[in-house]
């Protein structure tokens, strides 16, 4: 069983893997380089079943994955309560193409419509879905001030940035939030200072883009699994890393690699 890592000072703690549900929700203009069928009902809800058992309490969903905040809704095999449920804000995909809103009636709306599919009364973490334009929307959109309050009023547990800049995942940390979703793997680095603002500053990091988006054969170790979260998990910032998977097999060797990089085999 792994370990389970505090969230800032949320009063949180969740697994240092957690699953990504984007492929529960949304096969079309996604950066995987294989193609796949959405999974089945009785195969989403035995995943999630397997990661609970595997010690896995972390699931990262989005508006614009699809249908994913639907089907864990539906489909959660566990208690609620037994679950950290982060989600997202400012990004959706409709028709194959996506949308952003990062002005407070959007805000309050997206985070409505995800309690409302979700089957709950409260997230655990809300994320800005950053367009790219990640100092922008901080400083100068609704979005951050309507999320932080929402955290005030109880709806939301905790507040960040799912982001694309060095610049905007430091400033989220300046601005209040609690974590930040941050790209990270041997390959790319260059949002490293945010891994090591949160470890001085007692935030959080979600690490995503661990295996570069399904691209493990441009890894040079025998082992990329063992390679990417070696590296990944030596980083004091690095709370949890999200690894985005329907197959059962991966779940449990990137499961089964982490608890031997982490000495809690």
């Amino acid at each position: 069983m792994m370990e389970k890592r505090p969230v800032a000072a949320t009063g949180m703690a969740i697994s240092p893997l957690g699953l990504g549900t984007v492929k529960f929700g949304r096969n079309q203009g996604v950066k995987y380089p294989q193609g796949f069928e959405l999974p089945s009902d009785r195969e989403v809800r035995e995943l999630l079943a397997l990661a609970f058992d595997l010690g896995i309490n972390l699931l990262d969903t989005a508006p614009a994955y699809g249908l994913s905040e639907e089907r864990i809704g539906k489909l959660l095999p566990t208690s609620r309560h037994e679950w950290v449920i982060e989600t997202k804000v400012g990004e959706h995909f409709r028709d194959g193409e996506s949308s952003f809103d990062f002005s407070a009636a959007g805000t309050r709306l997206s985070v409505e419509n995800s309690l409302r599919l979700l089957k709950t009364d409260y997230l655990d973490m809300v994320l800005i879905h950053s367009d790219g334009d990640d100092v922008r929307i901080l400083r100068e959109e609704a979005v951050l001030d309507t999320l932080l309050h929402m955290r005030e009023q109880g709806w939301v547990r905790s507040v960040g940035i799912s982001s694309k800049t060095v610049e905007g995942g430091l400033l989220a940390y300046e601005l209040g939030c609690d974590v930040v979703m941050a790209a990270y793997n041997p390959l790319y680095t260059d949002e490293l200072p945010v891994l090591e603002a949160a470890a001085q500053q007692g935030k959080a990091v979600l690490v995503k883009k661990a295996f570069a988006s399904g691209h493990l054969d441009k890894f040079s170790g025998a082992n990329p699994v063992e390679q990417a979260l070696s590296f990944i998990l030596a980083q004091a910032g690095a709370t949890s890393v999200v690894l985005g998977t329907i197959n059962p097999k991966h779940l449990r060797e990137n499961v089964a690699v982490a608890l031997e990089v982490l000495g809690e085999a």
